[in-house]
């Protein structure tokens, strides 16, 4: 039997039959994906072959479908392994807030390139616009510039008050998309507020330290009443890039891969190269010295900053 992983909570997959049915599944033994080590081998998004414990109450997964895609964040603890965060995506959404809690420039650089490394399309969405001063939104249009430039759509919102959420959720129509980023940036706010009777639980931002409290635990995928898939995650405090090269880093920024052709030598690192039409492009401020800045931080492995 066929089925779609809805939700991941560790040992148990709620899974999605072809009926509609849904139904509590779990892994025998050990199961292993060729060439990926992860500390989860299953994720949200996957299709997967199952069958009946005798029991008929639960099922076993038998077998990994062929995925379009999947997207892996750094463990951590674990830095030399990764956990899929989900798979078959179509696009990834990462929820930004500049207060309350803050989210860094460096973060969403990171989050950008594994999304560029894992071949998904990334849409930034800047919550929480009924907080924001009059200096709070200058600094969010220069934030949007950055990232405009780079060629990333953004989008301003207030999931608290619904304001500007429409052409949000136009975008997941028919669609696989992903929701990320910190805790307490209003990832279940905003699905709340897309999707009426929802109701997921929120909490109020941490008064000591800032940060937003974990309210979504587990992975979980949502039938969109207009078609297509959402993906809630949990929060995620810290952010590493896994598994790419320094070499196939320079390529994972657009607005460097724009210029590589242009650069002296074909295998330009675009650190103190001479004829580097990247440090040209910095230089002239072409390229956003933020951006650069993340990038030399992951190139020498400074890539779990929050």
């Amino acid at each position: 039997m066929q089925g779609l992983i809805i939700k991941s909570t560790g040992s148990w997959y709620r899974v999605l039959k072809n009926t509609g049915e849904e139904i509590d599944c779990r892994i025998k033994g050990k199961f292993r994906i060729k060439g990926i080590t992860t500390t989860n081998p299953l994720a949200v998004g996957d299709n997967i072959d199952f069958e009946m414990e005798p029991d008929q109450a639960t099922g076993i997964i038998i077998n990994l479908r062929e995925r379009k895609n999947y997207i892996i964040r750094k463990s951590v603890n674990l830095s030399k392994q990764g956990q899929i965060i989900a798979a078959n995506l179509d696009q990834a959404f990462l929820i930004v807030t500049l207060a309350s809690p803050r989210t860094s420039l460096g973060f969403i650089d990171r989050f950008l390139v594994t999304a560029e490394a894992y071949h998904i399309p990334a849409v930034l969405i800047f919550n929480k616009l009924d907080l924001f001063s009059a200096d709070g939104l200058e600094i969010l249009k220069e934030y949007q510039s950055i990232y405009e430039n780079a060629g990333y759509p953004c989008y301003s919102i207030s999931a608290l008050q619904s304001m500007h959420i429409d052409p949000v959720k136009a975008l997941l129509r028919d669609k696989v998309t992903l929701f990320s980023g910190h805790s307490g940036v209003g990832k279940s706010t905003l699905i709340n507020a897309l999707l009426p009777g929802f109701e997921l639980r929120t909490n109020n931002i941490s008064d000591w330290s800032d940060k937003g409290k974990h309210t979504t635990t587990f992975a979980e995928m949502f039938n969109l009443p207009f078609g297509g898939y959402l993906i809630d995650t949990p929060g995620i405090r810290e952010l590493g890039v896994i598994d790419i090269e320094k070499a196939e880093l320079g390529p994972l920024f657009p607005e460097i891969r724009a210029l590589m052709s242009s650069c002296r030598f074909y295998n330009c690192r675009h650190i103190n190269e001479p004829g580097c039409a990247v440090l040209t492009a910095v230089a002239d401020e072409e390229i956003t010295a933020s951006r650069y800045d993340s990038y030399l931080s992951i190139y020498h492995g400074n890539d779990t900053r929050s």
